[in-house]
């Protein structure tokens, strides 16, 4: 037989009158913990009581009950009903929602005080996380959720920061699967995906401490006290549309950029600001960069210059300045930490007054006009400038330098440089260029395209050295002379003889498919299939060939030491090629290129878009079209914004023969030596070298 289940009866509910109410000796809180009773007389008063007091009827001698009741359970409540009464906002016999124990029961007062107390779970922070939130996206402020919890604001904003970490991380935490510090390191960033892969990567290491999940979500990103981001500054940053990562648990320094390509750019674009303000001082050339190597003054004179004298306004400002920073510090002199507006004036003082006292120099205009500055951004990420520097390449002739010295060191010659002409501007060792360019001074060439472009020369040159023996023997017997008889001033050449292949870091993406490319690789693979291996047997197979093969062999080879490629060259004495060997190097391959009647429109270069006019001011590609077509094309596509310039000059300059400086060959120089004038012209030159037979190609069919 079934045993009847037992049923429950729940303890009455009733109001009581406030003044019916007494505190109960058995209620066992007795230490204040939590909420202050004025706190929670506070919210009492704005959400009215949300939990009944626990009471029991108080009994006279006989066992009757008195209408008194005592409250064992809810001591805290009854306080704070106490306050309202006692300032009058709640009425003394206001009705009192009680939970009113039966006086027969045997449990103690004392356990029901316990229990209420001991029995309750505590809400999981998580749970008040979210509530925070549903009451944000509900209208409420930050500062209203503060005002009805009796908390900081600060604190709701590190609160509702903690739900903005990835569910899969919130429900690991809820799980008891990581600490709360833990959580809070991960607020730091907004991305959930990186989130959860750091999470990955640690959750299986014994070590997952919140400065490591700090460390791994900010590696990518730039600190807001580094020397780019105190440039630009947060507020432009962010205006831009960048992200600053903050860290609300522990002070971040700022916190952290996280957009470092952004960051860049507009470092870029701000110095660029600076460096064309600074050319418009006249400079010769303004280098612009973040920060510049050790020594990059090496090998450039520093011109001396005169202190700018203050004006009496800028005298007066100093004065004022100094002044108000020297009541402040007297007023504050005492306190152990100043007053953060106090701290931040003090701070604009300081930088006014470096600004104003930190002048730069007056120079002749002479020498301006020859020199250059260096813009970039110093330690505390202010902007740098050091002028007047001139390179060798820029310094006075000597006949001039002498004019100066007879004309005392206090007097400058007027006619040393041109009175107005346009800066070079370089931003991290690229020139720059306008979009536009509306102005009427034709700059540089890129230094990228200069390079493109003589790569595309430089392997049409190989292949065309390689098909004229004879101008590959002079050219070899010219380096062997040089170097024999030690003629240092021809000693640099085009031709490398060690035969090192050049090696092109940089390049246009049509050079592989290029027809002199081409070329080349199909002789070395005919070549490649005859020559033997083995030492002795090549020395061998090499006395046996003919006197033609043996010069188309030689052709090929040096062929492949041609080097007429422009060069990125050092500009601060390290260790990269120079610029005077490159001049030299670019002459004598031009000397080559004339030599063997180097045509790069037969070589197949022809100008696009992607080679040369897209990649050119507009000044530029109009000079084309005119050289090209004549004045009647240009007034057809200078009306065009510079994209749709390049697309139509490209079809216009089809098949027309033109070409970019760097590519052309200057007929307009004597030639000194060409492909059919070495034998019949060297009348005084040993028989020997006068054999017409070793002036005929061969085809490399091995002999």
């Amino acid at each position: 037989m079934a045993t009847a289940v037992q049923k429950i009866t729940l303890s009455s509910s009733r109001d009581i009158p406030f003044n019916k109410l007494v505190l109960s000796q058995a209620n066992v809180r007795r230490v204040k913990a939590g909420v202050s009773i004025e706190e929670l007389a506070e919210d009492i008063a704005r959400r009215t009581l949300l939990q009944s007091l626990n009471v029991r009827p108080v009994l006279d001698a006989d066992g009757a009950e008195t209408g008194i009741f005592e409250i064992p359970a809810g001591g805290r409540r009854y306080r704070a009903l106490e306050l309202l009464v006692k300032q009058k906002r709640l009425a003394k016999t206001a009705p009192v929602p009680c939970v009113v124990r039966d006086p027969a029961t045997d449990i103690l007062a004392e356990a029901d005080s316990l229990a209420e107390n001991v029995l309750r779970a505590p809400l999981h922070p998580l749970d008040q996380f979210r509530a925070f939130q549903a009451m944000r996206t509900k209208g409420k402020s930050e500062e209203d959720i503060a005002a009805a919890f009796f908390i900081g604001v600060n604190v709701v904003k590190q609160r509702l920061r903690l739900t903005t970490v990835s569910e899969k991380l919130l429900d690991i935490y809820a799980e008891d699967g990581m600490s709360l510090e833990q959580l809070m390191a991960f607020a730091v960033s907004s991305d959930h995906a990186r989130q959860e892969q750091v999470w990955t990567a640690l959750e299986k290491s014994w070590s997952k401490e919140p400065y490591q999940i700090r460390r791994m979500l900010t590696e990518k990103a730039v600190r807001a006290a580094d020397r780019r981001a105190v440039f630009v500054g947060l507020d432009a940053y962010e205006t831009a549309g960048g992200i600053v990562m903050r860290d609300l648990f522990q002070h971040d320094d700022g916190g952290w950029l996280e957009n470092v390509a952004l960051l860049d750019s507009l470092v870029i674009e701000k110095l660029k600001a600076a460096g064309e303000a600074i050319a418009a001082e006249g400079w010769k050339w303004v280098e612009v960069a973040v920060s510049f190597p050790f020594g990059h003054t090496n090998g450039l004179r520093e011109l001396v210059g005169a202190p700018t004298e203050l004006t009496d306004d800028e005298q007066a400002t100093i004065d004022s300045l100094e002044a108000e920073h020297e009541s402040l510090e007297t007023e504050y002199e005492k306190v152990d930490e100043l007053p953060e507006d106090v701290d931040r004036r003090l701070g604009e003082i300081e930088t006014a007054l470096a600004e104003l006292q930190n002048r730069p120099r007056s120079f002749d205009p002479g020498d301006v006009a020859r020199a250059g500055a260096f813009v970039s951004i110093d330690a505390d990420g202010l902007l740098s400038v050091d002028r007047g520097y001139v390179r060798p390449e820029d310094e006075p002739p000597a006949h001039e330098k002498s004019t100066n010295d007879d004309a005392g060191a206090d007097e400058f010659s007027p006619a040393i440089a041109p009175a107005t002409q346009q800066a070079v501007i370089t931003v991290e060792g690229r020139p720059v260029e306008s979009e536009e360019d509306e102005t009427d001074a034709l700059t540089p060439l890129p230094e990228r395209l200069l390079i493109e472009l003589t790569a595309h020369r430089t392997l049409a040159l190989q292949n065309a050295v390689a098909n004229n023996p004879n101008v590959a023997m002079t050219a070899l017997l010219h380096k062997l002379v040089a170097d024999s008889f030690h003629y240092a001033s021809i000693s640099t050449s085009g031709l490398e003889i060690s035969l090192r292949q050049i090696a092109f870091q940089i390049q246009p993406t049509d050079l592989k498919n290029s027809a002199s490319s081409q070329a080349i690789a199909e002789r070395q693979h005919a070549w490649k299939s005859c020559i033997p291996r083995d030492d002795q047997q090549l020395w061998d197979w090499l006395v046996g060939l003919d006197d033609a093969h043996r010069l188309a062999l030689l052709a090929h080879c040096v062929g492949h030491g041609v080097n007429a490629l422009h060069e990125k060259t050092d500009r601060y004495g390290g260790g990269a090629v120079a610029a005077h060997s490159v001049q030299q190097r670019l002459k004598n391959a031009d000397r080559l290129a004339r030599a063997v009647g180097l045509n790069m429109v037969d070589a197949g270069w022809k100008p696009t878009v992607d080679n040369y006019l897209g990649r050119v001011p507009k000044r530029r590609i109009l000079d084309a079209v005119r050289e090209a077509k004549g004045e009647r094309a240009v007034q057809l596509v200078e009306h065009l914004k510079k994209g749709e310039m390049a697309v139509e000059a490209e079809r216009l300059l089809v098949d027309s023969g033109w070409l970019p400086e760097p590519l052309r060959l200057d007929d307009g120089v004597q030639v000194e030596l060409s492909a059919g004038e070495a034998a019949d012209e060297s009348e005084e030159l040993p028989e020997f070298l006068s054999d017409n037979e070793a002036n005929e190609s061969a085809d490399s069919d091995c002999g």
